[in-house]
Parts: structure tokens; C-alpha cells; sequence
């Protein structure tokens, strides 16, 4: 008779249960599909970005044996020589993709974008192909374009009477080899950004000027830049963000050297946190490295502006 009884309330929750799936299945469904994501974003994603923030307040090598070290870690930030220098070498890296690479691809784009140049889709087609290339592969390329003894690089200054530089063996011109490869990678994605922002430029507006005797430069100045203002928003937060995240090529093809002149600062939190074990310090850099982007993508905010082209 228990047995019976036990059986008839096993049916019972269940139909109970069907009932109650029937009346919210399309409530819960949506749910259960976006789960997955969230899921891994909060183990993979947040969890990492929380624990991190935690450990930068400790002192100690590796994950054990650790003891809290308050600001500490912030405050040899600034008495850190190698960090310093770092930033410096990130910066300058940065300066370059702001002030080389994203005129020139801008230059690029009002190029591919005049009315004499056939085959634009070609263009755009050839020119997205470097950011689809592993950086590693990159890294492979320039390595043998920067050799000193053997490099195209320097193949094509000796026709000029320029004596061959040690392009990844000389500190000073570590970094500068640096921003050439990265224009060489970069090049094709901005002129692609910049391409996005004229094409999305009324044609009137250039007729209008037209018809009121405005030549080619002053409807560049007048009507081309400010029109391209969220464009370079967007290009100059973007070419931050990249710049200071700069890794695979200074660790594949110089270590950071010679004497830190490659030192960049994703590479030195690498060096602190996978090689020292420092993890603690590797931390509170990756924090710095957040807090200084977050300064700069203000900056360029309020030099651009939230409001729309025009406005």
C-alpha cells in the first residue's frame, strides 16, 4: 500500500511539473540558451578579473604563502625603474599609432576612396589580409626584414648610403622598428575604419560647397574632418588599447631588450607574474596599466567630444 501510494505521488509531482514547464517554458527558454555564456564569462571572464584585483593587494612568490601587502604593490610602482620604463616604451609605441599610422591610413582611405581609383573592393580585400595574420607569423617576418646583416630593411637603405642599423640590437631604434611593423600590420584596418566614416559622409554636402566655390582642401577641412570626429574617437581609443597591449613581437624577437629598450608593459607583467611568480606585483602593473588606459580613452573623449559629427 506505501509502495502504491509513493507511486502515485511519484505521477502526481510529475504531471505537476509538466504542468508547471508547459506555462513557463517560453519564460525560461530564452534563459537556459544565453547560460552558457554567462557561465563562462563569470569562471573564465569575471572570476579571473576579481581575483586578480584581490592579489594585487598581496605580496609573496606564486599562489601560496602570500601576505597582505595593502598599497604596497601600488607604491613600488613608482619606485620601479623597469616599469617606468616600460611605460615610457609603450607610450612611444602608442604615440606612433596615433601620430604615424592613423594619419597615414587615413591618407590611404581618402586615396582608395577617390573617384579614380578602379577595383576599391580589391583594395579593401588586400589590405585587411595583415590583420588576419598570427602575430607570431609577424613577428617571423619582420624578424628577418629588421636583421641587421641580412634584413630587407636595410637592403633598401644601402641604396641610399645609409649604413645598416641594428634595428632590434640598437636601443634606440628598437621601438621605432617596432612602430613599423606595427603600421605594416595595422595599416589596413584603420584605412577600413577611416573608409567606414567617409563613405558615410552625404555627397551633398560636398556639392553644396562645390556650388559655393569651395575647392578639394577647404571641404577636406570643413566638411571631411568634422564630419570623421566619432571615426577618430574610435580610431584614437583603438589604437591606444592596442598600443599598450603589445606583446608577441617584443617577446619573440628581443626579450624586452636590449636593456629593457622593448620592455613594454604586458610584457613586464608577464616577466613579473609567469617568470618571477611575482604575482601580486604582475597585479597591481595589469591594474595600472587598466587605470592609465581608462585616463586616456577620457582624454580622447573630452578632445573629440560624445556628440555626433557636426554637433
Amino acid at each position: 500500500m506505501a509502495t502504491t501510494q509513493a507511486s502515485l505521488n511519484t505521477r502526481e509531482n510529475s504531471f505537476e511539473l509538466n504542468q508547471w514547464w508547459r506555462r513557463n517554458q517560453r519564460k525560461i527558454a530564452p534563459y537556459i540558451f544565453i547560460a552558457p555564456f554567462f557561465v563562462i564569462f563569470l569562471v573564465f571572464g569575471l572570476y579571473p578579473i576579481v581575483y586578480s584585483f584581490v592579489l594585487s593587494f598581496y605580496k609573496g612568490f606564486g599562489f601560496e604563502h602570500k601576505t597582505f601587502f595593502g598599497l604596497g604593490n601600488y607604491i613600488h610602482l613608482f619606485q620601479d625603474a623597469r616599469y617606468g620604463k616600460a611605460v615610457l616604451n609603450t607610450t612611444e609605441y602608442a604615440a606612433g599609432s596615433l601620430f604615424i599610422l592613423s594619419p597615414l591610413a587615413l591618407l590611404v582611405a581618402l586615396a582608395v576612396n577617390s573617384a579614380y581609383v578602379r577595383w576599391k573592393g580589391l583594395y579593401k580585400t588586400g589590405l585587411f589580409f595583415p590583420v588576419i595574420t598570427s602575430g607570431v607569423i609577424i613577428a617571423i617576418i619582420f624578424g628577418r626584414v629588421l636583421d641587421q646583416q641580412y634584413g630587407l630593411l636595410n637592403l633598401v637603405l644601402s641604396w641610399f648610403g645609409i649604413p645598416a642599423v641594428g634595428w632590434l640590437s640598437n636601443g634606440p631604434f628598437v621601438m621605432p622598428a617596432f612602430i613599423i611593423m606595427g603600421i605594416w600590420t595595422w595599416l589596413g584596418i584603420n584605412t577600413l575604419y577611416w573608409l567606414a566614416g567617409l563613405n558615410g559622409i552625404n555627397k551633398e554636402y560636398y556639392e553644396a560647397a562645390s556650388i559655393d566655390g569651395a575647392n578639394s582642401w577647404n571641404s577636406f577641412l570643413h566638411i571631411t574632418l568634422p564630419m570623421l570626429r566619432p571615426i577618430m574617437l574610435f580610431v584614437a581609443i583603438q589604437a591606444i588599447i592596442g598600443s599598450y597591449n603589445l606583446f608577441e613581437a617584443p617577446f619573440l624577437l628581443t626579450q624586452g631588450g636590449p636593456s629593457d629598450a622593448s620592455m613594454t608593459l604586458t610584457l613586464y607583467i608577464y616577466t613579473q607574474g609567469f617568470q618571477n611568480f611575482n604575482v601580486g606585483y604582475a597585479s597591481s602593473n595589469a591594474y595600472s596599466m587598466t587605470v592609465l588606459l581608462l585616463v586616456l580613452s577620457l582624454l580622447n573623449i573630452r578632445l573629440f567630444g560624445w556628440k555626433g559629427a557636426g554637433e
